[in-house]
């Protein structure tokens, strides 16, 4: 493989959030700062306990394509801008995928386009 010779450092990140606002402002931070290299939104239904109530809302949900390397700074930055107590902050390894989105994703993680 090219630059993506690692496929298991790449991965989706599922982060929810309570408006669809809220969702791009993370979005558009994640991508910007080179944490991200695209991220999906969308609307979904969410059924939940919170402090001991059943709750059922809607939220949106990104699907965050990242290096899992920076995982980190990827949460850090979540934590920062969302306005739940405790978001969902979750990776999920990519274990197989197309080397030219692979490597395109590499690009835009490093800056290169």
């Amino acid at each position: 493989m090219d630059r993506a010779s690692d496929v298991t450092q790449y991965g989706v990140v599922l982060v929810s959030a309570g408006s669809q606002q809220e969702a791009e402002a993370i979005a558009t931070s994640l991508v910007k700062s080179q944490l991200a290299a695209c991220v999906n939104i969308v609307p979904i239904s969410s059924i939940y306990t919170w402090q001991g109530e059943l709750c059922q809302e809607p939220e949106w949900q990104l699907l965050i394509k990242t290096d899992l390397n920076q995982f980190s700074a990827l949460a850090a930055k979540i934590q920062a801008l969302h306005s739940y107590e405790v978001p969902e902050i979750i990776a999920l390894p990519i274990v197989a995928g197309s080397i030219t989105y692979l490597n395109w994703m590499s690009a835009q993680l490093q800056g290169v386009n």
